[in-house]
């Protein structure tokens, strides 16, 4: 079931992935600033894709909040 996480713990699991998705791509040998321009292996590929979901879900939390 899917739970509603404030802003906060939004941002914090944001951090939390960005951190992680930096260390594995310089451990592999990959600059994170290319992420969106080379092929990505699958760990990497999740962790990618999970990053976009919560700042989707960020975006869309915020936009609520603007009403």
């Amino acid at each position: 079931m899917f739970t509603m996480l404030s802003t906060d713990e939004l941002n914090q699991k944001l951090r939390e992935l960005d951190a992680e998705f930096d260390r594995e791509m310089r451990a592999r040998g990959f600059d994170p600033a290319q992420a969106e321009n080379v092929a990505l292996p699958s760990h990497l590929a999740a962790l990618y894709a999970e990053r976009e979901q919560t700042k989707a879900q960020i975006e869309e939390s915020e936009g609520k909040n603007d009403d």
